[in-house]
């Protein structure tokens, strides 16, 4: 399986609000942390969450989580 790339070494902090998101499984995304598109031919895939509230979330940026899409502090250890 290949590695993804990892567009930075920190979470993205971000306020969301209440609804459905794709996150960039692949981090080739010009509008990370979020899916474009980008993953096509390639053996990524986006990653669904929802959320029920507004709420602030910290949001992988290394793609190496083992909490997908959330930051586990992995991006500490590359």
């Amino acid at each position: 399986m290949s590695e993804p790339l990892s567009p930075q070494k920190a979470p993205y902090g971000i306020e969301l609000e209440a609804g459905k998101y794709w996150w960039c499984a692949c981090g080739r995304s010009a509008k990370q942390p979020f899916c474009d598109g980008s993953h096509k031919g390639t053996e990524f895939t986006p990653v669904a969450f929802e959320l029920t509230e507004t709420k602030q979330v910290w949001l992988c940026g290394c793609k190496h989580t083992h909490n997908r899409p959330f930051c586990d502090g992995t991006h500490a250890k590359l």
